[in-house]
C-alpha cells in the first residue's frame, strides 16, 4: 500500500467520529445524549485518532534510522476504534460494563502505541528535533490514566469524589495526552506551515518544555487525587509556566512571517484558547471554598477546551498535512491546499468572535445561535475535505514550466522539509481577507441581535424607567456588596444618603439564573450561578424599589428596596406579585401592557368557537408498551408560542415541544434514564412522581445550556405525574410543563383502546403571553382543558367501535383544580385510582359514574359503549365542563 493510500484509510476514523458528531449536534433531539458524549466524540474519538496517527508519522520524520512498518499502526488503530465505540455506546445506552471494557481497550491500544514509539526513539541516531517524540510517549502514557478514571466517574461516583475524579480525567486526558502532544508537535510544525525557519533556541526548548508540562499534569492530578485543592493550583501553574515556556520561540516563528492562510490562524487560535482555558480553569482553584464549588468551573472550561483548543488545531493540522501525504503533484497539493483554506479568515474569525460572545453573559438564545455558529465554522472543514479528495485539479496548460519547490532553510528541522509543500500556499489578498473577517463579524452581530429580539426582557435596560426627584449630587459613592441565594436579595435593603451615588457589587451565589433591576432602569442584565456584576443605580433622590425580572421570581419574594435616608420617600418597596413602575412581567411585559408582554391585547376565549381546518389535536392514545427494561428518554425544555383555545396563544414551557409532554410507559421493575436539556431562556427543573429517590440532585433547577441525567426505577403501578419543580411551580405547570408516566398494573388485561387524558388549568396572561401568576394565586383559572387545548375532542372526536372495551387513563395535572371525570351516557365497570382497584370489573352489578380526583392523581376507568353514538365526557365540576374540559368519544358501529 503505498503512502497516501495508508493516510487515506489511517485519517478515515477520525473523519467518521466528526461526522458521527455533526449528526448528534444536528438530531440529539431524538437522541438521549448529554454535552459529554458530544466531547467524547471529538476527544475520544477524532483526536485520539489523528494523534495515533500523526505522531507515527512525524516520528518517522524526526527520528534518524531504518522506519518501520504501518502493519502493527493499522492494528493499534483497529482496537483502538473498537474500543471507541464501545464507550460511546455504553453512554447512550448507559451500561457501564461496556464502559469499563471500552476504557480498558483504549488505554491498552494506546499504551502500545507508546511502547512502540518509546523503542523506535531509544533505537535512533541523534537528531535535532528528535526528544519531541518523547512528548508522544509520555502523552501516550498517560491516557491509559485518564481512561480508567473515566470508567470510575462513569460507576456513578457523586459528590466530592466526582469532583475531583473530574478534575484528574480532564487535565491528564486533555491537558496531558493531547496538550503535551500538540505543544511538541507546534514545534516544528507550526514553523512549516509558515514556511519559515524554526526560531532560534527552540531546540533547547524542545528538549526541556516537557518537564514543565509532565510536571504539572501529575501534580495537579496527584493534588486532586488526595484531595489538597493548593496542590493542584501549584501543578496548574507549572503547566500554564510550560506551555508560556513553549510559546517563546513560536512567538517569534509568528512575529517574523505573519499567517495568511487557515492552518497557521486556526493553530495559533488554538495556543490562545488553551491560554485561556488554562487560567480559566486555575483561577477557581484559588476561590473555590469546596470541591463542589468547583465543579461548575471545570465543566464551563471543557468546552472552551474541546472547541477554542481541541478543535482548531486538530482542523489546522488536517488542513495542512493532508495534501502533503496525499502527494500528487503540485498542481493537485495546490488545488487541495487552496480548496482546504476557502473562506479561510472567514471561518477563523467566525469561530472564534462565537465562542467569545458566548462565553459572555448574555441571553440564552444568543448563547445558543454564537455557539451554533462556532460548530458550524469547525464542521465546515468536512465538506471541504471531501471537496478536496474528489475533485480534480484544473490541467495545466503546455508550455507551462513547472513550478519548483521552495528550498528549506538547513536549519529547518527534517520533518519541516518531509511535510513543507512544493509549491506556496495559497494566499488571499489582504483586501479579500480582511473582507472575510468583517463578514465574519457582521454574522456575530446579526446572531446577537436577532437573540435580544427574541428575547428582549433578558437584556439591561429593557424595564421601563420611573423618574425620581431631583437631588443634588453629593459627589459620595455608596457602595454595597450583595448577594443573591435561596431566591432572595442578601442584604434586601439598603440605606443611601440622599444625592450619594450607589453602586452595587451583585454576586448570583443561587443555583438558578437570577438580574436585578431597579424601578430607575439599572439592571444586571441576567447572571448564571457564580457570576458577578457591578451596577450604577445612579444619585439616589429617593426610595426605589428592585427586584428580579425572571419570570415569577418577584412574586416569590425576590425584591429589594434601595431607602434614601435623609429625604421624602417616592416608592414603597415591591412587595411580592406587585406590580412596579418599570417592572418585566412575566412574558417581558411592563405596566401599560398585559402580563402576556404585548400592547394589551387580552386573551379572548370563545368556548364555542371551532378551531381551523389545520387544527391537530393532541394525540391522546396511549402508546405502546416499549420493549425492554432500560428506557432511554431525552426530554428538551423550549419556550414556543402556541394555542390553547381557538384564536388564543400564550408562550409555553414545553417538554419536547408539546403541553402536556411526552407520555412514557413501562412495567414495574422497569429503569428509566431521562435525559433533561433546558433550551430555554430560564431555569427549569423535571420531577418525576413515577420514581422514589432524593430529589437534591436529579429535580434540581438546571439553568439555559444545561443539562441532566434523572434516573429512576418504576416499583409501583398507576399513571404518574412529572413535571416542572422550579419556582414558582404553580406557575411552571399551568404554562405546560407537565406530563404522565403509565406504569401497567401486573396482569393488567388488553383491550381494543386506551386514551391518555390529561387535566390541567389555563391563566392566560395576554394574547401571546405566559401564565399569569396573579390568576394562579387568586385560582381564578380562565379555561380548564384535556391534554393541553380547550375543548379539542369537541371537534376533533375520539374514536371507538360499539362494544370495545375502551380504557382512560386519566391524571390531574393541576396546579389547583381537581377532576370528576365523567361520560355523559357510559357507566364505568373497572375503576382504578391511586394504585388500587376502587371496582375491578368482577361483578357485574358494580359501577362507578365518576373517577374523583386530586390535583396530581391518577387513574384509569374501563367501559364498553352499548351502541353507536357521541358521548360526551367532562369533568363534572361544571363550571370546568363549561370552560373547555369537555370532548366526545364517537362510537361507531
Amino acid at each position: 500500500m503505498n503512502r497516501a493510500a495508508w493516510h487515506l484509510r489511517a485519517n478515515a476514523p477520525a473523519v467518521f467520529w466528526l461526522l458521527a458528531l455533526v449528526v448528534v449536534v444536528l438530531f440529539h433531539r431524538n437522541i438521549a445524549v448529554s454535552g459529554w458524549l458530544m466531547v467524547h466524540l471529538l476527544l475520544l474519538g477524532a483526536v485520539t485518532n489523528s494523534i495515533l496517527v500523526w505522531s507515527w508519522h512525524f516520528a518517522q520524520a524526526l527520528l534518524r534510522g531504518p522506519n518501520p512498518g504501518n502493519r502493527g499502526m493499522a492494528a493499534r488503530l483497529i482496537g483502538l476504534n473498537v474500543a471507541v465505540t464501545l464507550v460511546v455506546v455504553s453512554m447512550i445506552l448507559n451500561v457501564w460494563v461496556l464502559t469499563l471494557i471500552g476504557s480498558i481497550g483504549v488505554g491498552l491500544a494506546v499504551a502500545a502505541h507508546a511502547v512502540v514509539l518509546g523503542l523506535r526513539a531509544r533505537k535512533a541516531l541523534p537528531s535535532r528535533f528528535g526528544p519531541t517524540v518523547w512528548y508522544y510517549v509520555a502523552a501516550c502514557l498517560l491516557l491509559p490514566v485518564g481512561a480508567g478514571v473515566g470508567a470510575a466517574l462513569a460507576s456513578g461516583v457523586s459528590g466530592e469524589a466526582h469532583v475531583r475524579l473530574l478534575l484528574v480525567h480532564l487535565v491528564v486526558n486533555v491537558l496531558g495526552f493531547v496538550g503535551l502532544t500538540v505543544l511538541g508537535t507546534l514545534m516544528t510544525l507550526l514553523p512549516t506551515m509558515l514556511r519559515t525557519r524554526v526560531a532560534d533556541g527552540a531546540e533547547a526548548v524542545a528538549r526541556h518544555g516537557a518537564v514543565p508540562l509532565l510536571s504539572g499534569v501529575l501534580l495537579t492530578a496527584a493534588g486532586a487525587a488526595a484531595g489538597v485543592m493548593f496542590l493542584c493550583s501549584v501543578g496548574l501553574a507549572i503547566y500554564l509556566g510550560g506551555v508560556i515556556y513553549i510559546c517563546v520561540p513560536l512567538a517569534k516563528v509568528v512575529r517574523s512571517k505573519q499567517p495568511t492562510t487557515f492552518a497557521p490562524l486556526s493553530a495559533i487560535a488554538g495556543l490562545l484558547w488553551l491560554l485561556v482555558s488554562l487560567v480559566w480553569l486555575l483561577a477557581p482553584t484559588f476561590t473555590a471554598g469546596s470541591w463542589e464549588a468547583l465543579q461548575r468551573g471545570i465543566e464551563s472550561v471543557v468546552p472552551v477546551l474541546a472547541a477554542g483548543f481541541a478543535a482548531q488545531v486538530l482542523g489546522a493540522a488536517l488542513t495542512y498535512l493532508v495534501p502533503v501525504v496525499l502527494g500528487g503533484g503540485p498542481a493537485v497539493l495546490k488545488h487541495r491546499t487552496a480548496i482546504l483554506d476557502k473562506a479561510g479568515w472567514f471561518r477563523v474569525v467566525l469561530a472564534n468572535a462565537a465562542l467569545v460572545v458566548s462565553l459572555l453573559p448574555v441571553p440564552s438564545l444568543v448563547r445558543v445561535g454564537t455557539t451554533f455558529l462556532v460548530f458550524g465554522a469547525l464542521a465546515w472543514f468536512l465538506p471541504l475535505l471531501g471537496l478536496a479528495l474528489f475533485s480534480k485539479a484544473p490541467a495545466v496548460p503546455k508550455g507551462t514550466p513547472k513550478a519548483q519547490p521552495d528550498k528549506p532553510s538547513a536549519a529547518e528541522p527534517r520533518s519541516a522539509r518531509a511535510a513543507a509543500a512544493p509549491t506556496a500556499a495559497y494566499d488571499p489578498a489582504p483586501r479579500r481577507r480582511l473582507g472575510q473577517g468583517a463578514t465574519a463579524l457582521a454574522v456575530v452581530v446579526l446572531v446577537i441581535v436577532a437573540g435580544i429580539i427574541a428575547d428582549p426582557q433578558s437584556m439591561p435596560g429593557f424595564a421601563g424607567v420611573v423618574q425620581q426627584p431631583a437631588a443634588a449630587a453629593t459627589g459620595q459613592t455608596t457602595t454595597v456588596e450583595m448577594t443573591m441565594k435561596n431566591m432572595r436579595f442578601h442584604p434586601d435593603k439598603v440605606d443611601v444618603p440622599v444625592g450619594d451615588k450607589l453602586v452595587i457589587n451583585l454576586v448570583n451565589e443561587d443555583n438558578m439564573v437570577h438580574d436585578l433591576v431597579t424601578a430607575m432602569g439599572a439592571e444586571s442584565g441576567r447572571l448564571y450561578p457564580g457570576e458577578k456584576a457591578t451596577i450604577d443605580a445612579g444619585v439616589i433622590g429617593a426610595d426605589v424599589a428592585g427586584w428580579c425580572s425572571v419570570v415569577g421570581h418577584k412574586q416569590q419574594g425576590m425584591v429589594f428596596s434601595i431607602v434614601a435616608t435623609g429625604g421624602a420617600a417616592a416608592a414603597p418597596p415591591a412587595a411580592p406579585g406587585e406590580s412596579m413602575p418599570g417592572e418585566t412581567m412575566p412574558g417581558g411585559s411592563m405596566p401599560g401592557m398585559d402580563h402576556g408582554g404585548n400592547s394589551g391585547e387580552p386573551a379572548a376565549f370563545d368556548f364555542m368557537k371551532e378551531p381551523g381546518a389545520e387544527f391537530t389535536a393532541h394525540d391522546a392514545v396511549l402508546p405502546p408498551l416499549p420493549s425492554g427494561t432500560v428506557h432511554e428518554v431525552a426530554i428538551k425544555v423550549t419556550e414556543e408560542e402556541r394555542e390553547v383555545a381557538p384564536g388564543v396563544t400564550q408562550r409555553l414551557w414545553l417538554f419536547n415541544g408539546t403541553a402536556p409532554g411526552p407520555t412514557l410507559r413501562g412495567k414495574v421493575g422497569d429503569k428509566f434514564k431521562i435525559t433533561l436539556s433546558n433550551d430555554g431562556s430560564m431555569g427549569h427543573s423535571i420531577d418525576f412522581h413515577a420514581g422514589a429517590l432524593a430529589p437534591d440532585e436529579p429535580m434540581r433547577t438546571i439553568n439555559p445550556g444545561e443539562s441532566l441525567t434523572y434516573n429512576f426505577t418504576a416499583t409501583r403501578a398507576g399513571i404518574w405525574l412529572y413535571h416542572c419543580s422550579t419556582m414558582p411551580m404553580s406557575q411552571h405547570i399551568a404554562n405546560g410543563m407537565f406530563g404522565a408516566v403509565v406504569i401497567d398494573p401486573p396482569n393488567l388485561p388488553k383491550v381494543e383502546k386506551e386514551y391518555v387524558l390529561i387535566q390541567s388549568e389555563l391563566y392566560a396572561g395576554g394574547q401571546g403571553g405566559v401564565a399569569d401568576l396573579a390568576k394562579i394565586q387568586a385560582e381564578k383559572p380562565d379555561a380548564v382543558v384535556f391534554n393541553g387545548y380547550a375543548n379539542q375532542y369537541k371537534f376533533r372526536p375520539l374514536p371507538a367501535k360499539a362494544g370495545e372495551r375502551v380504557r382512560i387513563w386519566v391524571l390531574d395535572a393541576g396546579p389547583n383544580r381537581a377532576s370528576s371525570f365523567h361520560v355523559v351516557g357510559g357507566q364505568f365497570d373497572t375503576v382504578w385510582s391511586e394504585g388500587r382497584y376502587l371496582i375491578d370489573g368482577s361483578d357485574p352489578a358494580a359501577g362507578a359514574q365518576v373517577l374523583p380526583l386530586a390535583p396530581g392523581q391518577g387513574g384509569f376507568v374501563e367501559l364498553a359503549f352499548p351502541e353507536a353514538g357521541n358521548y360526551p365526557f367532562v369533568s363534572h365540576s361544571m363550571l370546568d365542563a363549561e370552560r373547555g374540559a369537555s370532548g366526545v368519544f364517537q362510537i361507531a358501529k
